[in-house]
This record gives structure tokens, sequence and C-alpha cells, in this order.
């Protein structure tokens, strides 16, 4: 039986943000998304599961899409606490421990959360997690043309200007294939960004978090659940070289490069992502 996908607001840790989840069976599944993206990375992924019958849930970031802001100080132990609520609320929906996934900047969060006994985690999917080699991925962002243009431009541009602008630095950025990037999976990214001034706030969001993506954020000889690592190959963003990091640290960790995809593995080759996601949950 198919589960229906309910999209409603939550409260993590003292953070207001925006959910979509899942009812279902077997153990749950927590989704974080990555750096300026939102829960809706995770739409085709969680209809997937949702065919399957799975619970599942999926939640804004603090200080991205429909969330609420961040608080001053270290943002990382900040997104710690906020994720650590997320399983916990899952948890009490039911079915047991959770398997934690997360992409790009919430793939850091997922491995820094694996290394905690505190927390019902039983496995842990990182998707090209931030931090763990050399952080070139903000730089490419505040390098391409269209980014700056639309931050220099001396007159302040219309909305859907903005949104086409920021639309299609995405595709240049995340995506092995700009081109084949689905519009719609576009627009979900763009909604988020209307106008400048909110770019503005995300690099800025950004230039706070750079210092701590870093191999001391993680504690990854801690780890002792089983860890499904995956990667494109053509990622721009995050390089695939931090791989060796959780490969030589976790014992059995199993490694999947996904070929002639980039940054998004769950966007670009959604039925193999979520065909290893599934086989891994089960």
């Amino acid at each position: 039986m198919r589960e229906p996908l309910f999209e409603h607001r939550l409260e993590l840790a003292g953070y207001p943000t925006r959910a979509l989840e899942l009812e279902g069976h077997g153990p749950p599944v927590v989704l974080l998304h990555g750096y300026a993206d939102s829960a809706d990375t995770w739409r085709l992924t969680l209809e997937r599961l949702g065919r399957a019958g799975h619970r599942a849930l999926a939640v804004d970031l603090p200080g991205f899409a429909e969330a609420g802001g961040l608080a001053a100080g270290k943002i990382l132990p900040q997104y710690d606490r906020f994720a650590a609520a997320a399983i916990e609320h899952a948890c009490a929906e039911g079915g047991g421990p959770v398997v934690l996934v997360g992409n790009s900047l919430g793939g850091c969060v997922a491995l820094r959360l694996a290394a905690r006994e505190d927390l019902p985690v039983r496995g842990v999917v990182p998707v090209a997690p931030a931090g763990l080699d050399m952080p070139r991925w903000f730089s490419i962002i505040e390098r391409d043309l269209l980014v700056r243009g639309l931050l220099g431009s001396p007159v302040p541009l219309p909305d859907p200007v903005v949104r086409t602008m920021v639309g299609e630095a995405y595709r240049q950025l995340a995506f092995a294939r700009p081109r084949a990037a689905p519009g719609d999976i576009v627009r979900m990214f763009t909604r988020h960004l209307s106008d400048a001034r909110r770019v503005r706030g995300f690099l800025d969001l950004g230039r706070r978090l750079l210092p701590e993506l870093t191999p001391d954020a993680f504690e990854l000889d801690r780890i002792r659940v089983p860890v499904l690592l995956v990667w494109g190959d053509r990622d721009r963003m995050v390089s695939h070289g931090g791989a060796r990091h959780v490969i030589e640290a976790v014992a059995g960790t199993r490694y999947e490069e996904l070929a002639g995809c980039g940054h998004c593995p769950q966007l670009e080759a959604p039925d193999v992502f979520s065909d290893l996601l599934l086989a891994f949950v089960d």
C-alpha cells in the first residue's frame, strides 16, 4: 500500500520547521538536505519510500527554506540538536531506531550523529558529505558568474529574474548534466531563493559555516552502526576523495560511487539511489 506524503509544521529543539512525512512500517528514515537546499530535494526518494510503505521524515534545516533562523554562535552544534530532535520525533511515532540519511551538509550532520551512542540510530547513509576533504564548495558558489551577476546588479532584479539566475547556477553546480536537470526540480530549489536578499543571507550563513566544515568536525572512529556512503563520480562541489576518511575509519563501510552523477545523486539517479537505500533499510 502506498503511503501518502504529509507536509506540515514541526518544532524541533526549539526551531520551527517544515516537514515532509510518510507514515508506514519498518525502521523510520530521517532525511537531511544540504546547504541552501530544502526537504524538497528528497521528494523523489520519498515517493519510492512511500510506494514501499516505509515511514520517513524530511525536514528543512534551520536557516534554510521554510525553517526558522539559527542562533548566534557555532552552527554545527545547532544542527546536531535539531537533527537529534528529528530522530527522536521519528522514533516516537513508531518503528524503532532510524536510518539517518544526509546529503552534503546534511551528510556531515548525519556522520556526526552516527558517532553518538545516546541516539536511536541503526544505520547512516551520507551522500557526498561535506567537510571530509578540502572545502571547495563555497568558493565555487561565490565565483559562479551568475551568482556574482545577481549580487552585483546595480538595480534590484525582479524575483522571476532572480529565480531564473539561481536556477541556472544550480543546474551548473549541482548536476553532472545541467541541461538534463528536470525543470520541476529546479523550480523546487529556486522557490526558496526568490530575491537577492535571501541569496545574500545564504552566502553569509555559508561564510559562518565554512570554518566548521573540516575533518576535525567528525569522530568517525566512534561510529558503530552500518554505513552506506554514496557519491556521484562527477561531483564538482565536494570531492569524492573524502570517502577515504570514512572507509578507513569505519570498518565495513559500503561505498557506492554512482556514474554520471553530480552532487545530488538522489536527483540525478533517483531509482538507483532509492534501490540502494531501500536495500540498506530492509
